[in-house]
């Protein structure tokens, strides 16, 4: 998964937000516009001001922020409780260790740390659960302070609120191609690419036959599926029905109306 673009209310209670609690750094600025990352851009914000949060509707869940290892999972975790940064939960999945929050907007974000591969691949279906976080023992991982998120952390996934996981999985795997990893019968799967846990995860816990958000909410722009040439960018692109030619990808949308951006991984983000 690549970069993920996302309308909000207030650019400025954004990026204090984004940058304070969650540790991301602002790497461009222009025309009610801001990429923040850490090594390489993750989130794009996109001003639209006075928008309301879009609960109730499809769309994001969360953007799921994956750091390199538990240790930098732990200094976050320790600067979370230092700065008092209000959270939502913190679980342990098996396959990994994650911690929630919402921002202004009340768009949901995930900062988590994958456990080794070797313990959960091939093994995904029985090994996925969520657990409470053992949040003494993430902490006492931390091997230094906290200077922001680090660099070579990723969007490790996106989670979408969706209005129906059947048709939802029918257009994820059997057209894009995605394996399905876990699912909870009709109401959450998980899917991804080369085995691993999960690239997307879908659910109807909020959003069971809802429509996408209307204009005037801040909500997802688009997630971004990163692919490796052109012929898998236009096989998906035609599989799908065809898209918005744009110059950084071509744009289309699943059954609940989410954007897709399918870029190739040499072009620019």
């Amino acid at each position: 998964m690549g970069l993920v673009e996302l309308s909000v209310s207030d650019i400025d209670r954004s990026i204090e937000y984004w940058q304070r609690a969650i540790g991301l750094r602002v790497l461009s600025r222009e025309n009610g516009t801001a990429e923040l990352g850490a090594d390489t851009p993750l989130l794009r914000f996109v001003e639209e001001p006075g928008a309301r949060p879009a609960d109730g509707f499809t769309g994001l869940y969360h953007v799921a922020l994956l750091v390199p290892d538990r240790p930098a999972l732990g200094r976050f975790l320790r600067h979370v409780a230092d700065e008092r940064v209000p959270v939502e939960g913190a679980s342990d999945h098996a396959v990994s260790e994650a911690i929630y929050f919402r921002d202004p907007d009340r768009h949901g974000i995930e900062v988590y740390a994958d456990r080794p591969r070797a313990e959960w691949e091939g093994k995904v279906f029985e090994r996925m659960t969520t657990m409470p976080m053992d949040v003494d023992g993430v902490i006492a991982s931390a091997d230094g302070p906290f200077d922001g998120l680090p660099d070579g952390t990723t969007v490790g996934h996106v989670h979408l609120r969706v209005r129906d996981v059947d048709e939802t999985v029918g257009f994820y795997h059997g057209l894009v191609g995605m394996g399905v990893m876990a699912q909870l019968g009709n109401s959450a799967a998980f899917l991804s690419a080369g085995g691993y846990h999960h690239h997307l995860g879908a659910n109807v816990w909020e959003s069971r036959g809802a429509p996408p958000a209307p204009p005037g909410t801040a909500t997802l722009r688009h997630a971004t599926i990163v692919l490796p040439d052109e012929a898998e960018q236009r096989r998906i692109a035609d599989a799908v029905g065809g898209g918005e030619e744009r110059e950084d990808g071509i744009l289309v949308r699943d059954p609940s109306g989410n954007p897709l951006l399918l870029r190739r991984s040499s072009a620019a983000s």
